[in-house]
């Protein structure tokens, strides 16, 4: 028995898909009128073949990130940025060097920042949720982080789930081909 659906491609070509399908369940691209679905919940619409690869993947990572969701710690740094004016331009400075010479540099501030210092076992989940879920943008043109997503609101609204993460629902066939169609979204 095989591990895994060939899906009538070739490896690369099958894993760029799934990929796609689950970054694009994890981001969920929102309609014109706001709303993704009636309760606003994520979903995507694919054939039943490839709904079950997406499913079988992304319980794994759901599964990793609840595991990991709170293995971290926190540290201050300090961090360097340009100053900028009112116009959001870059200060400048004007400053002189050994020989004499004029030049000018941007001038900077210093101060202190909060990060999130992942532990090792985070760190390997974060890596293998983005060998699968890539960087998207939103409406807006944003860039998005759909692994942020994940750990951030996705693993933490599921925390109570034993397993089970994703739920398929068929739709019936597709006019032209009458491949079997079904919705995938995240269980309830």
């Amino acid at each position: 028995m095989a591990g895994y659906r060939k899906l009538g491609r070739v490896s690369d070509q099958r894993i760029a898909i799934l990929r796609n399908l689950a970054t694009s369940l994890v981001v969920c691209p929102v309609k014109e009128d706001g709303k993704a679905l009636a309760e606003n919940r994520k979903h995507v619409v694919t054939t039943v073949a490839r709904a079950k690869e997406v499913s079988k993947i992304m319980d794994k990572l759901i599964a990793d990130a609840i595991r990991e969701k709170d293995n971290f710690t926190t540290k201050e740094v300090t961090v360097s940025s340009a100053k900028l004016d009112a116009k959001g331009m870059k200060v400048l400075v004007s400053k002189t060097s050994k020989n004499g010479r004029k030049y000018d540099v941007v001038d900077r501030e210093v101060s202190k920042k909060t990060v999130q210092v992942d532990a090792p076992s985070r760190l390997a989940a974060r890596k293998n949720a983005a060998f699968w879920l890539r960087k998207s943008h939103d409406a807006e043109g944003h860039v998005v982080d759909p692994v942020n997503i994940l750990f951030d609101e996705i693993a933490p609204a599921l925390v109570n789930h034993k397993g089970g993460y994703t739920k398929i629902v068929k739709l019936g066939t597709r006019r032209g081909d009458a491949s079997e169609m079904a919705l995938l979204t995240f269980a309830e």
